[in-house]
């Protein structure tokens, strides 16, 4: 997160004492666990829902989760600040979708979008991450259940991302739900630093010609939480995948919209497009761009 941070000009939002205070933000993933950056004091982490077995303690038997959760609010405790979130005073609402496996269906995440509908007015939810491993779009079209389910939260006026997905770098890569016309699909944009054999982010167009992704963030070798258990010899894992990349992007959103508290979704995605610093590559592989907080912030 030390390289996300210098990438993305986050110390400009820091500098402006940014840090995603009153915003919600709904992670659905694999859970969330015990870890000092998130459920500790003065933690993120202040609600859980699960629909794969319907426990009501917060877990994660993944892992996967509790490292997004991390990316977007983590309050680095553990390091010392070295690998703090980007909106670590945000509110972190998990929606456990996926199985220890990584695995889930579309029931799950329709449950999990219901969950969301019910409680985001009370819980002041403004920003959806879904940071799955996206299944390719020619499975899953914009009429769907799946693609259908994430636009409603949208419809609802909630900012939605999800992950572009790792089957490329061939064109017409993208999964579902980063097929929809109306969400947020990020891709990662470290094929520029690491080049060979890290171009994986999924590529537009979709199947019926929508550009894709939107934005690019670092997906990388990206060091965030990992569930702490009595075994862990760290608190601390890399991952890489756009999965990675989604939560740098919500976060971002969140330190707007705690600068901006009136914009809509659909006026975050206008001002997200002007704003994203153009790396000169074609849309179909950096989207509009590259999100840098000092771009984004500066109004």
């Amino acid at each position: 997160m030390n390289r996300v941070a210098e990438v993305i000009n986050l110390n400009y939002a820091i500098k402006q004492g940014l840090d995603g205070r009153g915003i919600g933000i709904a992670i659905m993933d694999t859970g969330i666990g015990n870890h000092p950056d998130l459920t500790g004091f003065n933690g993120a982490f202040a609600g859980f829902f699960d629909t794969i077995d319907n426990h009501l303690t917060a877990y994660d038997d993944n892992g996967h989760g509790t490292h997004v959760a991390g990316i977007i609010a983590g309050n680095g405790f553990n390091s010392n600040g070295l690998y703090r979130g980007i909106a670590p005073g945000s509110k972190i609402y998990m929606i456990k979708i996926l199985n220890s496996n990584g695995e889930g269906n579309t029931s799950n995440i329709l449950s999990g979008i219901q969950w969301i509908l019910n409680n985001y007015q009370r819980l002041g939810i403004r920003i959806v991450n879904i940071s799955v491993g996206s299944i390719r779009n020619k499975r899953f079209s914009e009429a769907s259940p799946l693609v259908m389910g994430v636009n409603k939260l949208w419809e609802n006026g909630l900012v939605v991302l999800t992950a572009a997905g790792n089957h490329g770098p061939a064109n017409s890569s993208i999964g579902a739900p980063g097929n929809s016309r109306k969400i947020i699909t990020v891709g990662d944009s470290d094929f520029i630093q690491f080049h060979k054999g890290y171009d994986f982010s999924g590529r537009g167009p979709t199947s019926t010609c929508i550009k894709k992704p939107d934005v690019v963030a670092p997906g990388t070798n990206i060091i965030s939480c990992t569930p702490k258990t009595p075994f862990s010899k760290s608190s601390y894992l890399a991952r890489s995948g756009t999965s990675m990349s989604t939560p740098i992007v919500s976060g971002c959103i969140a330190l707007l919209l705690q600068k901006n508290p009136y914009m809509t979704n659909k006026e975050v995605k206008l001002h997200l497009r002007n704003t994203l610093f153009d790396l000169g590559y074609p849309h179909s592989r950096q989207g509009w761009g590259l999100i840098k907080c000092d771009r984004l912030l500066n109004f």
